[in-house]
């Protein structure tokens, strides 16, 4: 298989990010020392965004999967009552009784369903409520930590 060079783009973009060849930042870092700057803080402080911005994404992800499991709940409830509703429609006796009943069925089966909206839209506002909470978290520390370096880099007053 015959392979066509690029006149713009003189290397192969996929060894580019061949993890393999990447270097160790703290280690390139290192070698480039600025006053006053603590590079290992500042490595450990975005290891720490990273792992907030995971912990956050997997309350998301649990999140949904709650909101899902529940609903494919409310699926099955849903269908059993629909079932059971239409054996209550179909033994009553007059028209007057079956329109009755039809009524008393659709007035509970909506005040189910708004039950049902409102549980769902509280599952979703906690599942977001707790990721956007880690992150807010993080970023309060990321604040303090910012304060805290640039206090060290500044020269000593006295």
């Amino acid at each position: 298989m015959a392979t066509t060079k690029n006149p713009f783009l003189d290397f192969d973009p996929t060894k580019f990010f061949d993890p393999s060849k990447f270097m160790d930042l703290s280690k390139l870092m290192s070698d480039y020392r600025l006053p006053g700057m603590d590079i290992e803080a500042m490595l450990a402080a975005q290891r720490r965004n990273v792992e907030a911005l995971t912990a956050a994404n997997q309350l998301a992800v649990e999140g949904v999967q709650a909101v899902l499991r529940r609903q494919g709940e409310i699926l099955r409830q849903s269908l059993e009552e629909a079932s059971s509703m239409m054996s209550e429609l179909m033994a009553a006796g007059t028209p007057e009784d079956k329109v009755a009943k039809q009524a008393e069925l659709v007035k509970g089966a909506f005040e189910k369903a708004i039950a049902n909206m409102k549980e769902m839209a509280e599952m979703v506002a906690k599942s977001n409520s707790e990721a956007a909470e880690v992150l807010s978290n993080r970023v309060k520390e990321s604040i303090e930590e910012v304060k805290i370096q640039i206090a060290k880099s500044m020269p000593k007053k006295g």
